[in-house]
């Protein structure tokens, strides 16, 4: 867990941090905007990346956007992340096998000048 994920604040200084009521937190909550940890106690507990997010809740409610859009936009911003993750492993993907295709081109390139150099003999290049 990273440390902006750790949960470090308890409702009351979480909603303060925010600028919002702790009733305003339950009321995310409820509507699937924020999902703090819970102690075994069952308090919930607010990261720095909840308290992040607060504050774009804030500043889209604050340009007009009611809570719908809130959702709407949130899940839409999460799906384009995790689409980025998705691109950035196939990108990676990609070049270990463009790595691997050249490999596989030099060592045949080289077979065939090993040939070249030596007809009727039959080398095998050690792998």
């Amino acid at each position: 867990m990273t440390d902006r994920n750790r949960p470090v604040y308890m409702i009351s200084v979480a909603a303060e941090l925010a600028g919002v009521h702790p009733q305003t937190l339950r009321v995310y909550e409820q509507k699937g905007l924020l999902t703090p940890q819970r102690t075994r106690g069952n308090t919930r507990m607010y990261s720095q990346a909840d308290i992040e997010r607060l504050g774009l809740i804030n500043e889209l409610t604050g340009e007009g956007i009611n809570l719908a859009g809130v959702i709407r936009i949130l899940d839409l911003q999460g799906r384009l992340e995790d689409r980025d993750t998705e691109l950035d492993d196939l990108h990676k993907r990609v070049r270990r096998l463009a790595d691997r295709v050249h490999e596989l081109e030099t060592r045949e390139s080289v077979t065939a000048l090993v040939r070249a150099e030596a007809p009727g003999t039959l080398r095998r290049l050690p792998r």
